[in-house]
């Protein structure tokens, strides 16, 4: 993985926001940055570089996983390490308060005080934008590899999962198929909580696997991911038990035509809501748009939701490189619901779907 680079940039970054130094706290975007895997840690940039700082329980791993930055160990808690360890820095030099940006949606109000009660007044604490995470939204070359690895490990299982589907059997026993062959693949995590909802809770969104029988009639979502090698994958999966009506059918093809309206317009230059726009339109055109009820997708990296939000009314501009979900879906209450999810990288020409996995309609008698 290319931190330098990363670390050059966000350094541009500060420069263009006047924020003398930075703390990052938010684990993955530490690890996006260095390396690093732990649960304890703070990165501490400014331009001249970094330091990164943890705790006892990490000497080893952080000198084994931290790319080209100095590891400081300390007994205090690594937000307060870091920030004590810059203002002595600063007091060092005589130089004039400065700016400290940080990661203020990643921070409690505790921390936030903690932190002001150390930096005052040789710091003016500045809450930062998403500098990093905007960073993370253009993937490299082996990011795209490691989640294309991660797509095609998560599809993989899909055949264990519909081999798992009958009426009768558990929400709960199809997720542990699913998660069980998952961990034999290599996989380190499931990226969510596996959704296998049937029946009339298929209309549920998010409907995580329960002790629920599969009905004899009706949808059934899967909706599952994998991480590997710190990368998520996400995909979902609806599939018919039973005898199925045309009326079910005629749903299912709804939703399929408006996922594909939806990829078709994934290219650079196009706003995240055009994507959205488009899967919308196609579901209104067959009255049934009051049903989908959520975004049409999401980036995902090293964590399963990530900007760009792909919505209604998002501004965002698509760019080579950008991975994000989609996922359009209808949803009756009290009846069922259908979703099909893939994931897709902007390439310079347009898209790569990279979900393998088919969107036929399937009926399991």
């Amino acid at each position: 993985m290319d931190h330098k680079g990363r670390l050059r940039r966000l350094q541009q970054e500060l420069s263009r926001h006047r924020l003398d130094s930075f703390l990052v706290t938010h684990a993955p975007n530490i690890r996006y940055l260095c390396g690093f895997t732990g649960s304890a840690g703070v990165l501490l940039v400014n331009e001249r570089g970094s330091v990164f700082f943890t705790d006892g329980r990490y000497i080893s791993q952080a000198r084994e996983e931290v790319d080209g930055r100095k590891v400081a160990i300390g007994r205090k808690a690594p937000l307060l390490a870091a920030a004590s360890w810059l203002v002595t820095r600063r007091k060092k030099l005589a130089r004039a308060a400065g700016v400290l940006g940080f990661e203020a949606e990643h921070m409690t109000v505790l921390a936030r005080k903690q932190l002001a009660d150390v930096v005052t007044p040789v710091f003016r604490l500045r809450e930062a934008p998403p500098l990093v995470e905007r960073l993370r939204m253009l993937k490299d070359a082996e990011e795209i590899d490691s989640i294309r690895a991660a797509v095609l490990l998560g599809a993989s299982l899909f055949n264990r999962a519909l081999a798992a589907v009958r009426p009768g059997t558990k929400e709960t026993e199809v997720a542990a198929e699913l998660e069980y062959a998952a961990r034999l693949a290599g996989a380190q995590e499931m990226s969510f909580p596996t959704i296998v909802a049937a029946g009339p809770r298929s209309a549920l969104p998010h409907g995580r696997a329960s002790a629920e029988p599969i009905p004899a009639e009706g949808f059934v979502v899967c909706d599952f991911g994998v991480i590997l090698a710190g990368y998520c994958s996400d995909m979902t999966r609806t599939v018919y038990v039973g005898h199925h009506t045309q009326e079910a059918r005629q749903i299912y093809e709804a939703v399929r035509e408006a996922q594909q309206a939806a990829i078709n317009q994934v290219r650079p230059g196009i706003a995240v809501g055009e994507v959205d726009r488009a899967a919308r339109k196609t579901l209104k055109r067959r009255g049934l748009d009051r049903y989908f009820t959520h975004s049409t997708g999401h980036g995902v990296g090293l964590e399963i939701h990530e900007a760009p939000r792909v919505a209604a009314g998002q501004t965002e501009v698509l760019r080579s490189g950008m991975i994000i979900t989609v996922e359009p879906g209808v949803y009756i209450p009290g009846k069922w619901g259908v979703r099909i999810e893939d994931v897709v990288v902007v390439t310079d020409q347009g898209c790569e779907v990279l979900t393998p996995t088919s969107k036929e309609f399937i009926a399991i008698d």
